[in-house]
């Protein structure tokens, strides 16, 4: 599995904010998160992610490293692989509840049988999904098991706002002057990297390292073409936000 993907800069200059659905612990530090896999390109794409939405991670590749950064890294939650090379990803989750119980555990399974699935929640692991998976997905059930977890203090609120046009990050609604518009997955992807990034020019090779997680091999044509598919549902029939800026790339700002 060939996977790349560039985590952009956090900072959103100029866009007003609720608070965000990134979870903090208790003491106002950033959640940790241990991602365990043996696929090293799989684990590096989940761990800038991760990242990018304010955690710190730390990954491991078998079982004994696992084990070892779960007692050093004391994470408030964890990714883990079904499938490792030292051991078995169900037996490794005993050892793991033993040094840290409690702690939420998402399993990464490449078997969608029903008895896999519950020999997964069987063994005490809290969610699961199925390879191959949304990055986003993940994002969205590791969320939900940190909300749960006694360990940190959800925030409540998801909404980035740039000018009347809003978009809540957990529900997934985009509204402009009040009026719903309904996005592709990767349009709406798209449309929140910009959103996170008002006013700042992206250059096409920004954008296709944050919304497409693999490596088109030059082919930025892409980004053009979704760019105005959101032209088309954002700008139709009122003041422009996206623009071009030649040679440079796309910005969004509020409309005149």
């Amino acid at each position: 599995m060939t996977v790349t993907f560039t985590t952009p800069a956090r900072a959103a200059t100029g866009a007003r904010r609720g608070t965000r659905a990134e979870s903090r612990r208790t003491d106002g530090t950033a959640v940790r998160v241990l991602v365990v896999d043996d696929e090293a390109s799989l684990a590096e794409l989940l761990s800038l992610a991760l990242r990018y939405e304010g955690w710190t991670v730390r990954s491991a590749g078998d079982g004994a490293t696992a084990l070892r950064a779960a007692r050093e890294f004391r994470p408030d939650v964890v990714l883990l692989d079904v499938m490792l090379p030292d051991v078995d990803g169900l037996s490794l989750l005993g050892s793991l509840r033993r040094e840290l119980p409690g702690v939420p555990v998402l399993f990464l399974t490449a078997k969608d049988a029903v008895e896999d699935r519950i020999a997964g929640l069987t063994a005490g692991g809290d969610d699961h999904v199925t390879k191959p998976f949304s990055v986003e997905e993940v994002v969205a059930r590791l969320r939900g098991l940190i909300r749960r977890s006694d360990a940190v203090q959800a925030r409540s609120g998801s909404l980035l706002t740039v000018g009347d046009l809003t978009l809540d990050e957990d529900s997934h609604e985009v509204t402009r002057g009040g009026v719903s518009i309904h996005l592709t997955a990767t349009e709406f992807e798209l449309l929140r990297y910009l959103m996170r990034n008002p006013r700042r020019v992206l250059s096409k090779a920004q954008i296709l390292d944050r919304v497409w997680s693999y490596d088109f091999g030059g082919q930025a044509n892409v980004v053009e073409l979704y760019i105005s598919y959101l032209r088309r549902k954002i700008d139709a029939g009122r003041s422009p936000m996206i623009h071009t800026r030649r040679g440079a790339g796309y910005l969004l700002k509020p409309g005149e």
